[in-house]
């Protein structure tokens, strides 16, 4: 069982990286990446906790792009060294990442709440700020029951706390994840909100812009829907992947390492037939 898409608190985690590690063990995962929005800020901790457990581990960041649907994240897996081009990215990404809380924090206090960004900061020190935070604040608020509730009624996209955030350039991102020795792969493709009819023509220009993996197996998919996916992949001549998103259990308790679309376990092919031939060229 292996897992290529997986969260630590370095971003928007529950779990230190060394604890996911070892949750990752205690799974029986023997191949994981770490793929932390926007920041590479946990991949030596997790590195360091892998070899120790005895996993393969596959460094990797999950990077938000400019698009003009939907949303458009981008995994680097197997990035072995930081290119001066992925760092320059990452520091936009994430000042861009704080311009967006501050607008969501003017939201809120817009509709008479009692907020603060340093509030919101102090609950989760020495962390980067994102949606899943917000939704942890607004539950230790009392103004929503749980997480899920708050992105449905205030922080999901078109919701009225929802607050767009920049992304990279796609062309520039794939070059600096080359830079760093990493292998590009579109993430959850339905994410793009494009119509199966348009999917194909996308998919065509995003592979002719050098993202050579697409992620066709997540658990926010149907099963019929990733297999659908996988069938476009190999149109495309993308090779694929698949990976649980998991954050952790008190922020999406629906996912579980080491599982993907439909609670089905992640086989070693989507590593060792797809995405290891890549690494290792």
């Amino acid at each position: 069982m292996i897992d290529l898409h997986i969260h630590t608190n370095a971003s928007d985690g529950q779990y230190s990286p060394a604890e996911l590690i070892q949750k990752a063990a205690e799974k029986g995962v023997s191949v994981l990446a770490v793929t932390d929005h926007d920041t590479v800020a946990g991949l030596a901790e997790a590195g360091a906790s892998a070899e120790k457990a005895d996993i393969t581990f596959v460094p990797g960041i999950e990077l938000n792009i400019e698009w003009p649907t939907g949303e458009f994240h981008l995994l680097g897996l197997g990035i072995r060294n930081i290119s001066s081009s992925l760092r320059e990215i990452i520091t936009a990404l994430q000042k861009n990442r704080e311009e967006r809380n501050f607008g969501m924090i003017a939201k809120m206090k817009e509709d008479g709440i009692d907020a603060s960004y340093e509030e919101l900061q102090a609950l989760f020190p020495a962390r980067p700020i994102g949606r899943p935070h917000f939704a942890a604040y607004l539950v230790e608020k009392k103004l929503v029951r749980n997480r899920q509730q708050a992105f449905d009624k205030y922080l999901a996209k078109g919701r009225k706390w929802y607050v767009d955030r920049a992304g990279a350039n796609l062309d520039e991102s794939v070059q600096a994840i080359v830079d760093s020795g990493g292998v590009p792969v579109i993430a959850h493709p339905l994410s793009l909100y494009l119509s199966w009819g348009r999917m194909d023509d996308v998919l065509e220009d995003i592979h002719g812009r050098g993202v050579e993996g697409l992620e066709a197996y997540h658990p926010g998919a149907r099963e019929v829907d990733c297999e659908r996916l996988e069938k476009l992949a190999r149109a495309h001549n993308f090779f694929v992947t698949a990976g649980s998103d998991f954050h952790g259990e008190k922020i999406r308790a629906d996912r579980k390492i080491g599982h993907t679309c439909g609670g089905r376990k992640i086989d070693d092919r989507f590593y060792y037939d797809e995405l290891l031939p890549h690494l290792s060229r």
